[in-house]
Order: structure tokens, then C-alpha cells, then sequence
């Protein structure tokens, strides 16, 4: 079963432009135990929206999980979760975090629940939902 996730970034740290430029980015530097389990649950294949956070605060593009299972190599402990991703499209419209808040059905998305939660899951149906209000 393909699962579906949102991976913030900082824009004026790594931004969508930067993921594109490179091909391939890596998820890491994720220091939070519900966001590390998110990362450790993705597979290959697995789709992301990527979210500018901060400056923003919306979803651009979508991204594919390219490799999946990997140690944080910004970790010394071994301990710390890592995934590989590729750029897939930008969206034709972001969607903003006002617009998910005040619609009734992404309520209970983890975007909106745990606001600063850097790598959350996306149910099908949420993800459907903002696919259509991103214009796609």
C-alpha cells in the first residue's frame, strides 16, 4: 500500500528550486521521535509534498521517496532516520497552511495537529483533497 507524507524545509535553507537544482536530496538533520518514525516507515516509491515552512507556509511540489531504510549521515549515533528524494512536479498552485487549517475535512491531518511536526504522514483522502486544491 502506497503511503503518503509532508516534508518541511526551510526555503532559505533547502528549498523546492534547491531539490530540483540537485536531483536528489536527502531528508536529514530530523531530531523529533514521531517525525524519525514517519522517515523509518517510508518506502521507495512513496509520494511527499514538499513544504516550505517558515517563510511561506505552504505546499509547492510533490516528491518521490527514492531510497528509503538509511541512518541520518548528519547523526554520530546511529540512531537518527533518512530518506532520499526526488523532485516530481511543482504544483500549479501552492496551498497555503491557512487554507488547509480552515477547511473542515484536512482537520485532523498531522499537518494541522502537530503544526510543528517536520515529516508527517498524509491520509489518502487528505491527500486527494489538496491534490484538488492545488489544481491538479
Amino acid at each position: 500500500m502506497e503511503r503518503y507524507w509532508l516534508l518541511k524545509s526551510e526555503p532559505f535553507k533547502y528549498g523546492w528550486d534547491d531539490l530540483e537544482a540537485e536531483g536528489e536530496g536527502t531528508w536529514d538533520g530530523v531530531r523529533n521521535h514521531r517525525a524519525k518514525n514517519n522517515l523509518a516507515a517510508m518506502e521507495v516509491g512513496d509520494q511527499a509534498f514538499f513544504y516550505h515552512s517558515r517563510e511561506g507556509l505552504e505546499i509547492v511540489g510533490i516528491c518521490e521517496v527514492s531510497e528509503a531504510g538509511i541512518t541520518d549521515p548528519t547523526d554520530e549515533t546511529g540512531k537518527w532516520a533518512a530518506v532520499k528524494v526526488v523532485p516530481k512536479t511543482k504544483l500549479p498552485r501552492p496551498v497555503t497552511l491557512k487554507e488547509i487549517k480552515v477547511e473542515e475535512r484536512l482537520a485532523d491531518c498531522e499537518l494541522v495537529r502537530q503544526s510543528r511536526l517536520s515529516v508527517a504522514e498524509i491520509k489518502p483522502d487528505e491527500w486527494s483533497l489538496i491534490l484538488k486544491m492545488a489544481g491538479v
